[in-house]
């Protein structure tokens, strides 16, 4: 179902930086990817982008994904001109020595290394174990002034340098799969919604959302301005069979067998049943998961705006998050498209999901 357009499109948008409050070139990839397919778009402040579907319907529909990724701000640089940085949402600092990152600045991206002292230096009893205090970017200059004069100040945003590629011919793995890949999955879900000639009688946002990473805030502001009737939103999910989970707390979600949907308090029932048994009648595998307490994705913005907004979760399950080798199904990944395109062919205009009516 990959066809050559979609695959480069799938490797520009994945392998663009994007971190959390600079999303806007990744952004503009993905809005000139869905103009064909679309009647109209929003752009809100903070960088957000909808593109609508029979934008006049007063019955709405949401699709969504967030944009951003992880990265680094630089925080601080000795007059040695090595630089400490503070983290730009989830980063780990576990995994930066040795990295090779881009640094954004006015003139352009300009490269740098996380240093760490060789193995031949580190006293086992002694030594330290990566973290904030002592992660360090070099950028081949030695004062702080050389740094400086690159463009380079407090504030400069970092990402790591990673691409994507293919494992085995059967898994995509790179940096920021988490969430662009499901910006690319709503992406399709538009395209193959128009080549199929299919008419929706409902007006459909397909929403790519910033600032995720730093606690759902593109996905509050956008739900407000839309004000929809339904939300389906996809994310990730960590699949809990790779090493070094507890799967008794974790849950059991394996790549390969399909998209994972989620029960908890910010899903609507009726509407996770409809998915669940559009997933039956199309024979599209899935896994169940549960969330506690939030899901701790963009769902949780969107059901709880306005006056509450039905809303489900379709999960991509994925390995090694927040790491600059995230790896995902292809399979998985065309289910997750599948299962979300299948779902708007069962929702009509003005469908009410409340339980007691």
């Amino acid at each position: 179902m990959v066809d050559s357009k979609s695959k480069s499109f799938l490797f520009e948008y994945l392998n663009n930086h994007s971190p959390t409050g600079f999303e806007s070139s990744g952004q503009k990839i993905w809005l000139d990817y869905i103009r064909p397919y679309i009647d109209d778009y929003i752009s809100d402040t903070y960088g957000t982008i909808v593109g609508v579907v029979n934008p006049n319907s007063d019955y709405k529909v949401v699709i969504e994904a967030h944009a951003d990724e992880i990265s680094w701000f630089v925080n601080y640089i000795t007059d040695d001109g090595y630089i400490y940085v503070i983290r730009n949402g989830g980063s780990d600092h576990q995994i930066a020595p040795s990295k090779r990152v881009n640094i954004h600045t006015d003139n352009g991206i300009i490269k740098g290394v996380f240093g760490w002292p060789a193995i031949h230096v580190r006293d086992p009893k002694t030594e330290q174990s990566p973290s904030l205090k002592n992660i360090f970017i070099d950028v081949g200059c030695s004062s702080k002034k050389e740094v400086e004069k690159l463009g380079i100040h407090v504030g400069s945003v970092i990402t790591f340098e990673d691409e994507m590629m293919e494992l085995n011919k059967k898994y995509y793995s790179g940096r920021a799969l988490d969430n662009r890949m499901g910006g690319y999955m709503i992406a399709e879900v538009i395209k193959r919604l128009s080549i199929d000639k299919i008419k929706l009688n409902f007006g459909l946002y397909i929403v790519n959302s910033v600032q995720e990473e730093i606690g759902l805030r593109g996905a509050q502001m956008i739900a407000e301005r839309i004000n929809p009737d339904v939300a389906i939103v996809t994310d990730v999910t960590h699949d809990t069979n790779s090493p070094m989970y507890d799967k008794k707390k974790s849950g059991d979600i394996k790549s390969g067998l399909g998209p994972a949907l989620t029960y908890g308090p910010a899903v609507q029932n009726n509407l996770l049943k409809l998915i669940i048994d559009t997933a039956k009648s199309s024979n599209i595998p899935y896994q169940l998961m549960a969330s506690s307490r939030s899901t701790g994705t963009d769902t949780d913005a969107f059901a709880y705006s306005n006056k509450g907004v039905a809303s489900a979760l379709i999960s991509l399950p994925l390995k090694y998050m927040h790491t600059t080798v995230e790896t995902v199904h292809k399979d998985d990944v065309e289910n997750c498209i599948k299962l979300i395109y299948k779902s708007l062919l069962k929702l009509k205009k003005g469908q009410d999901f409340r339980y007691i009516k």
